[in-house]
């Protein structure tokens, strides 16, 4: 039987404008301008305005694993309340599924190294983070700007690096069919060499987050 986050795959593919990067290995999808100009820029505000260090689940010791600042929005912003809108119409998915929406910031010479958005099995901090909502199912991740150099997404697995352009969504499943943890969904978020990069991502779980 199917996990049921392939329904929301099935979704996508009725999507104008979404395109599934072809690969066997893990689903992926992207769509160009789901974001316009004005909104991003009022969310790169939102992010300017309450950055702090980025951190990481099951700390690995390494201080350079991830190198870029967090800013969690305030939901009851309007330009926060605008991009779930968008966010739910893309794929359905229920918002009390969602984790509250995230913003990064990364500067010259910061990354994130390559690492999976799914809580690792048997991993130390598994059942601080799963115990209530489950798993991460889907990543929704959208380009707020377009970067003069680097800070593109490499996915090893699918052979390809997606640059930053402003508004650009990407959409994967971190899950495969039987419901599991999907490897392959590997992904780096690459150095920025010139100019800054912003990112939103919002995860969804198998259950009601929060």
């Amino acid at each position: 039987m199917n996990h049921p986050s392939e329904s929301v795959a099935a979704r996508l593919r009725t999507q104008p404008g979404v395109l599934r990067v072809p690969t066997s290995l893990l689903e992926i999808y992207q769509q160009r301008e789901f974001l316009d100009p004005v909104l991003c820029s009022k969310l790169i505000s939102l992010i300017d305005s309450g950055r702090r260090p980025s951190t990481i689940a099951d700390d690995n010791g390494d201080l350079s694993f991830r190198t870029s600042e967090t800013c969690d929005l305030p939901a009851a912003h309007l330009a926060v309340m605008e991009l779930e809108r968008r966010l739910g119409l893309l794929a359905r998915i229920p918002a009390n599924l969602g984790e509250a929406v995230q913003g990064q910031r990364y500067d010259v010479g910061q990354e994130f190294k390559p690492h999976t958005d799914f809580f690792t099995p048997g991993g130390e901090d598994f059942e601080r983070y799963c115990a209530q909502a489950g798993q991460r199912t889907w990543t929704f991740m959208v380009y707020l700007n377009t970067v003069e150099s680097g800070g593109g997404t490499r996915f090893k697995a699918a052979g390809k690096i997606f640059q930053p352009e402003t508004g650009k969504i990407l959409c994967w499943n971190n899950l495969r069919h039987d419901g599991t943890v999907n490897p392959h969904t590997l992904h780096h978020g690459m150095k920025v060499r010139k100019g800054l990069k912003y990112v939103i991502t919002k995860w969804y779980r198998e259950k009601p987050w929060g």
